[in-house]
């Protein structure tokens, strides 16, 4: 690959987490040789990656080259064309990672910019690592649905629980010093009544870095059991959504929402929540990437419903056994080989020493 569209995705990668519901984008704007501009972009509202490159490369931007992990965009916005402006400062030639999947841009600030007369290429080979650092939006734009990723730690038999004691870690420091990292990447994390009342979870995003907005934590609970007391109820600023269904007391409704807690009614199938509705909701307010951390029977009803698009999954080098440890998917799962649920594009991420993460994504019917 390209060393100056190396060094652009290493500065889109610096913007993951800050730009949702927009992409990421890196740029570097090179004359003779030498990188005079460098832009990624950050928050919705503020300048895109090309403005700041070539703001920075300034009166050295005429007749030079700008790399851009994403095709510029021709329209207007928050803020002003890309296309427009790479016109004013003279670039000559223009190399893009990918074109936008966006139906408002998807090849139009390239046609822009080819019909003005500057030389436009989009590389094949940074194709596939610009698609993977926009993802959840390159998925919202072509299904109008966030990306769910069903993610847990297991052993290597796949349990994710104990029959009586579970106080410890299935994996390491490491591995959920990772995790952190792609909560950060997330804008929503789910999970199930029956993980908050076992591990009284915060389910927050600890990394550190700066955010876009709040990681919306998500708690499946149909009669809205949920404790006012409990870590998740307590630190919520607004970032905070319980989805039960009509037939929760109404005390319950009132009491969470009095505490400032958002609450959706989804009824679902015998009295459950309905998780599909869920995922609509979130779609309406364009949250691009759900991150589903919950116990065995919430994993198998996203994966079975196929609401899942795909998992990752950390390995520990451990083996709990036992027909009363929880499987990673239970409910009541395929009853013949032959139905199995099919993965692909299965990848192997080295984690430790003795651990690693697979990635893969669920076929859909």
């Amino acid at each position: 690959m390209n060393g100056y569209m190396q060094e652009a995705l290493r500065l889109a990668e610096q913007g993951r987490g800050l730009t949702s519901p927009n992409p990421t984008v890196g740029a570097v704007v090179v004359r003779d040789g030498t990188i005079v501009g460098r832009g990624f972009h950050t928050w919705a509202g503020v300048d895109h990656a090309e403005i700041i490159a070539l703001r920075e490369a300034s009166e050295a931007a005429r007749g030079a080259t700008l790399y851009v992990t994403l095709e510029p965009c021709a329209h207007h916005g928050r803020t002003g064309p890309c296309a427009d402006a790479i016109l004013r400062a003279g670039i000559s030639r223009v190399v893009a990672g990918m074109e936008d999947p966006n139906p408002e841009v998807s090849g139009r600030g390239l046609a822009r910019l080819r019909e003005a007369g500057i030389e436009v290429i989009v590389e094949d080979g940074h194709d596939s690592a610009a698609r993977r650092l926009n993802e959840p939006f390159i998925h919202f734009m072509k299904t109008g649905l966030p990306l769910v990723t069903v993610k847990a730690a297991l052993t290597l038999d796949g349990k994710i629980a104990a029959p009586q004691d579970n106080i410890g870690w299935i994996t390491s420091d490491i591995a959920r010093a990772g995790v952190q990292q792609v909560r950060h990447f997330s804008d929503a994390i789910l999970t199930g009544i029956g993980t908050v009342l076992e591990d009284d979870c915060l389910l927050t995003d600890r990394s550190g870095r700066e955010r876009s907005r709040p990681l919306l934590r998500i708690v499946l609970d149909s009669q809205l059991r949920i404790p006012l007391n409990s870590k998740m109820i307590m630190s919520a600023k607004g970032d905070v959504l319980v989805v039960g269904t009509s037939a929760a007391p109404g005390p319950r409704r009132r009491a969470l929402e009095n505490a400032g807690i958002q609450v959706l009614i989804a009824d679902g199938q015998v009295g459950r929540t309905d998780p599909r509705k869920v995922i609509e909701h979130l779609a309406k307010n364009r949250y691009l990437s759900v991150l589903v951390e919950a116990g065995s029977k919430v994993n198998w009803a996203m994966l079975d419903s196929q609401i899942a698009d795909k998992i990752l999954f950390y390995y520990a080098p451990k083996i709990l056994g036992g027909l009363q440890s929880l499987p990673v998917a239970g409910g009541k799962g395929r009853m013949r080989r032959a139905d199995a649920m099919l993965l692909e594009r299965l990848t192997v991420h080295p984690v430790s020493e003795n651990e690693f993460a697979v990635e893969a994504y669920v076929v859909k019917n």
